[in-house]
């Protein structure tokens, strides 16, 4: 049994109805597309039917915007649905067939009704209040080990990220959502959706569940889909963790 690895990192799109993957392009693109190209070998359901971002940031200078086109031709060319820009002025593309690709902006989007769709956990965000800052007198007390709690089930279609700590969700995970945590993750219920967990703690992640029926689990780039636990693991309580550089599924009695 073999466990394939994730070269380029999920990542969930803030906004309604989508979970999307971002690429990063780099110079020489010989050798990046030929990564990528042994990735979509390695695990080709992965990037199945997947919106795709393309950060052109790395392949924006002065020397590289006449390319701009070629990259997105090339990913294209590998069926990878190219649904949004960032990382580059759009008017780069002007005159060109991807001219209309819309600017993605990390950040926080709001629906209409001013909630987030996503539960969306975001360090930095300027919308979230902070508290003020301690005086040089006061003692500061350590700060909790960063965790994200949610209590209810997560719809299909809909994606947690939290890349700072865990994710604990009292509820099921949905058929078509997806979660992803920077350590591990914790399933009070039924995993149907994708679990990848371990951005930010790598190896040291785990995914605990009640019931194992996922699409696919990952921990620190290497993923199993069902074919890889088996019909012996599946629907089981089960935890899933890195062991000598291999994803183990074992039991929880």
């Amino acid at each position: 049994m073999t466990t394939e690895s994730l070269a380029l990192p999920p990542i969930a799109i803030r906004g309604r109805s989508f979970i999307a993957l971002i690429v990063s392009p780099e110079l020489p693109l010989e050798n990046w597309l030929a990564a990528l190209d042994q990735q979509i070998q390695r695990s080709a359901g992965f990037f199945t039917d997947r919106p795709i971002i393309a950060n052109l940031a790395a392949a924006a200078d002065a020397e590289a915007e006449e390319g701009l086109e070629t990259i997105l031709d090339a990913l294209d060319d590998r069926n990878l649905k190219v649904i949004g820009i960032e990382g580059i002025d759009p008017a780069l593309l002007a005159g060109t067939r991807w001219e209309g690709l819309p600017k993605l902006a990390q950040g926080r989007d709001l629906s209409q009704d001013g909630r987030t769709d996503r539960l969306v956990a975001i360090p930095g965000d300027p919308q979230t209040p902070t508290a003020p800052a301690a005086t040089p007198e006061a003692p500061v007390a350590p700060a909790p080990p960063p965790s994200l709690l949610i209590d209810r089930p997560v719809r299909s279609g809909q994606s947690i990220l939290f890349e700072d700590g865990d994710i604990t969700i009292i509820g099921s995970v949905a058929s078509g959502a997806e979660v992803i945590a920077g350590g591990s993750i914790h399933v009070y219920g039924a995993l149907r959706g994708r679990a990848i967990a371990g951005l930010k703690t790598g190896p040291a992640a785990r995914i605990f569940c009640q019931k194992l029926v996922a699409e696919l689990v990952a921990i620190d780039g290497l993923y199993y889909a069902p074919e890889h636990w088996g019909k012996g693991l599946h629907g089981n309580a089960v935890q899933i963790r890195l062991n000598a550089g291999d994803l183990s599924v074992t039991p929880l009695d």
